[in-house]
């Protein structure tokens, strides 16, 4: 199955990377939400050949109305056809096209394709996770002063961090601590299973830990589609965050 959504999920990002910088419509679903025909013509795509590939599955997508019985299913596809369209819409290459296959709340396959920087994510519960077919390793980082965060800049409290560069996607950012690339990823805001599910099984299988922003566990395919923040670290540092974070997740919750 792993072989099979990959190739769905590749041959998804050629055909939005080939539509990228052409003419194309695109609005915004709410203030700070962008989206464009290009979303919807690979949702579109992807749900007939993922639903060709596991029948019994249900769906839960950024571009889809979430009106199915996808709770009552035994397997859930969690797609975001372009997380990072901000970055698609400008040209840039932090976008990429996120699948993952769940199944009793935890994913089972997750797939990442990023074909503006080159890259081709997967991973199977149990079985590790590779990008271009290197297999992935956290970083053993220790100490949390120091360690390295996708972020446009960090200030304050986060002073003593690293920003490294930014891709739009989230899910590319919580990736980059399964490749070792990055140290920690954190969010204290309400988001969706799409954002996270394939990236969190990624940076699991690559030995990080990932979490809900209190440190809570994550689970996949709840009645509201959501999930409270997420944080992705090196296992040395988790704790660390979670401490460091916690009166600004509270402050939210």
């Amino acid at each position: 199955m792993l072989d099979a959504v990959s190739a769905v999920v590749r041959e998804a990002g050629a055909i939005a990377a080939a539509r990228c910088g052409t003419e194309f419509r695109r609005w915004e679903k709410a203030a700070g939400s962008p989206v464009c025909d290009i979303d919807l013509e690979i949702d579109s795509f992807l749900r007939e050949r993922l639903t060709a590939l596991d029948p019994e599955a249900g769906w839960l997508s950024e571009e889809t109305l979430d009106v199915s019985d996808r709770i009552e299913r035994p397997r859930l596809w969690v797609v975001d056809p372009i997380d990072g369209t901000r970055d698609y819409l400008r040209g840039r290459p932090g976008w990429c096209v996120s699948v993952a296959l769940v199944e009793e709340r935890m994913p089972l396959i997750g797939v990442l394709d990023a074909p503006a920087r080159g890259e081709h994510w997967v991973a199977e519960k149990g079985r590790g996770a590779w990008r271009n077919g290197e297999r992935l390793r956290v970083s053993g980082r220790r100490s949390l002063a120091g360690a390295r965060v996708p972020a446009d800049q960090l200030s304050g409290p986060d002073h003593d961090l690293v920003a490294i560069a930014k891709p739009n996607s989230i899910a590319l950012r919580i990736a980059l601590v399964g490749a070792g690339e990055a140290d920690l990823v954190a969010t204290t805001k309400w988001g969706f299973e799409w954002d996270i599910a394939a990236a969190a099984l990624i940076a699991t299988e690559a030995g990080a830990v990932v979490t809900g922003a209190l440190g809570q566990p994550l689970a996949f395919n709840t009645a509201n589609g959501a999930a409270f923040g997420v944080l992705a670290a090196a296992p040395g540092i988790h704790a660390a965050a979670v401490e460091r974070l916690r009166d600004r997740a509270l402050a939210v919750v």
